[in-house]
């Protein structure tokens, strides 16, 4: 199960239980409700984690006194979202805390809407005199948006998170409009799920699967937690090129080529 939100995800787990089906949560933690018999799922506090550890050295290293930071955050009604936020703050609200770095906004986009990104980071922008250093944005679609704003007002590249490795967050990786993105190997997932259906139709215990487990409000599930990696400039060939979630031929095509090694 793939919940479109936790209201309609856990309608449809009360359900399955009454029908005696098991039910997987994948990739997002259904809150509250009864509860899957198991959550598949990379560790989504380890990407906003995997986020701040890049991000910091690279903001400490700008020839400013105090850094402006703004946060775009994902979906409020995406748990995944949450997560994402309590791990990066756990790296970076030292900084804040201690006055090393100014938070001058922080919002969510509604349901990851990329125009929705466009008109907040717009609006930060205006709200701040322009006056922004860094920026973590929560996907790479978010990414886009404040990159597509700085070009608009003729402003150049800045530190700027991103997640998922999408083609567009690579070629803007490479192009040196975006500094990372938090790449979940897809392949990883898909097989500890399937290996998980298949425990579960054979009866075993979810016990042998994991013994992590993570509470969804009102009940510990058990939870296979996978780690996600940081992709930069320098290790996009290693990761996501090597692993065959994304090529060259997808990513090198237009003005991106230029950046694009030439014994590809």
């Amino acid at each position: 199960l793939v919940n479109l939100d936790s209201g309609s995800g856990a309608a449809i787990i009360a359900q399955a239980r009454e029908a005696g089906v098991h039910i997987i949560d994948y990739d997002r933690l259904t809150i509250e409700g009864p509860g899957a018999d198991l959550y598949v799922s990379f560790d989504n506090t380890a990407v906003g984690r995997t986020m701040g550890e890049t991000m910091v050295p690279i903001i400490n290293s700008l020839p400013v006194d105090v850094p402006s930071i703004v946060q775009l955050n994902g979906s409020q009604t995406d748990n995944n979202a949450t997560m994402l936020r309590e791990g990066a703050y756990s790296v970076t609200q030292p900084y804040f805390e201690s006055g090393r770095w100014e938070l001058v906004d922080e919002q969510t986009v509604p349901d990851w809407d990329n125009q929705q990104a466009l008109i907040i980071f717009e609006q930060m922008l205006t709200a701040s005199g322009g006056n922004i250093d860094a920026v973590f944005a929560a996907n790479d679609g978010l990414a886009s948006s404040v990159i597509a704003a700085l070009k608009s007002q003729e402003l150049g590249p800045l530190p700027l998170s991103g997640q998922d490795a999408t083609a567009a967050g690579i070629q803007n990786i490479l192009s040196g409009w975006q500094t990372m993105t938090v790449y979940k190997p897809i392949h990883l997932e898909v097989e500890a799920v399937a290996n998980a259906a298949i425990a579960l139709l054979h009866g075993e215990n979810i016990s042998t699967l994991t013994t992590d487990t993570i509470n969804n409000g009102q009940s510990d599930i058990p939870y296979i937690k996978l780690t996600p990696i940081a992709v930069t400039a320098e290790n996009i060939a290693e990761t996501v090129i090597a692993d065959g979630f994304r090529s060259w031929d997808e990513i090198c095509v237009g003005e991106y080529a230029q950046y694009c090694p030439s014994d590809r």
